[in-house]
Parts: C-alpha cells; structure tokens; sequence
C-alpha cells in the first residue's frame, strides 16, 4: 500500500506495509494516517557511523551544525582520509567533544590500516553487523543499529533505546511505559519488517499526526 523507493531515502515497499497492518490493527491505523514515509538515508557506512557518534546525546539542530562545519573542513562524502588528516583538533573545532573526535579519528585509522572492514559488513547477518559496529570505540547498540538502518537499508532493526521509537509505541497503544519483554513481543510481531515499524514510531512520535497528540507516559512532577 504505501512504500519509498526514491535514491536518498531509506527504501521499503509496500509489501512491507501491507504485512505491518495485517499483523496489527492499532499499527494499521497509523499507517493509514501517516502514508509513505521519506526518511533520508545516511549514504555510506563510514558517513553514517561519523553522524551517529557526533550525533549521540545532542540535539538535530545541533548534529547539522557539526556535521556543516564536518563537511565544510573534509569534504562531502567523508572519507576516512580526509577525516583522518584533520586529527582530533581540527575535528574538536567542528564543535563536538574531545571524546567524540577521538573516537572518529580512531575509527578512520582503522579503516585505512584494513583493521576495520566495512565491505565485510554487506556480507553479515544484522546482530553480526552490530558486534562488528560495537567492536569500535564510541559505537555502542543503537548507534550500530542506526547505521544497518540509514546506511544498510536493513529491514528487521528495533532499537529499544531509541526514545522516538518508545513514544511512537506508546502513543499508538496507550502505554505508559514500554518494558523490555513488551518491546520484544512487538519485535516479534513486527519482523521481518521491524525497521518499517520503527520508520511509522518515529514519525508518530512528532505528534503531528491527526489523531496522535499525546504521550501516555506518566508526566514528570
């Protein structure tokens, strides 16, 4: 029923929509109301693991800032040549932390000593893709999870620590919290298509959507 399948955006079809809303009618309903779905993907793996490390724990108007000044300094697509010759200053100066430039400085060294393989990443299966993801410095589950996302166009990725992905279940189902063994049901339910979900959440979780205004988490005092 409603798919993406334009260059730049993460890709899907319909028949991954017509499965979520077979399986589930609450699901359904969303989808209903929100339609198709143009989430711009990240281009490729060394890109998308640079924006989810700069991006942890910042807020998106932030994350563009950084990541103009990244490009402005190194080029676009980065490379891990480019970004390796900055060093961890020249990466500092973008605007993200000491940390974080260590941690992007240590991964595009990898990559161009052969010690990190990111073609080998095409050829492994998604919880294999993360281990090798989270094997690197400053790349933790979601990050991994992310980048098979927006870099991999994986289909079957459901981040738990996602904070948009737990409000868009919960305004759809009415929780007021989501536990880990609920998330896990959902999982279950929504595989293979478990990154389609994720793109409807996230979407749901804006409260834009008519007929999806409110949070049913208890409210802080």
């Amino acid at each position: 029923m409603y798919s993406c399948n334009e260059l730049g955006f993460v890709q899907y079809d319909a028949e991954a929509t017509e499965y979520l809303m077979a399986k589930d009618r609450k699901l359904a309903r969303a989808i209903e109301a929100v339609g198709s779905i143009r989430r711009p993907a990240d281009g490729d793996v060394f890109a998308s693991v640079v924006k989810s490390i700069v991006g942890q724990q910042i807020s998106t108007s932030a994350l563009k800032t950084v990541l103009g000044r990244l490009s402005g300094k190194a080029g676009d697509p980065l490379t891990p040549e480019a970004v390796s010759a900055l060093g961890v200053d020249g990466l500092q100066s973008c605007g993200m932390t000491f940390r974080k430039a260590g941690y992007i400085k240590s991964f595009a060294e990898k990559v161009l000593s052969g010690a990190f393989d990111l073609d080998a990443l095409e050829a492994m299966d998604d919880e294999e893709a993360i281990g090798a993801l989270t094997s690197l410095k400053g790349v933790g589950r979601w990050t991994a999870e992310m980048t098979l996302i927006f870099s991999m166009n994986r289909m079957n990725v459901f981040a738990f620590d996602d904070v948009g992905i737990l409000r868009g279940i919960r305004m759809v189902y009415h929780h007021r919290s989501v536990s880990r063994e609920l998330f896990e049901r959902y999982r279950r339910r929504f595989s293979p298509y478990c990154t389609v979900a994720s793109l409807y959440f996230w979407q749901i979780s804006h409260m834009d959507v008519p007929g999806y205004d409110r949070d049913y988490a208890p409210k802080k005092r």
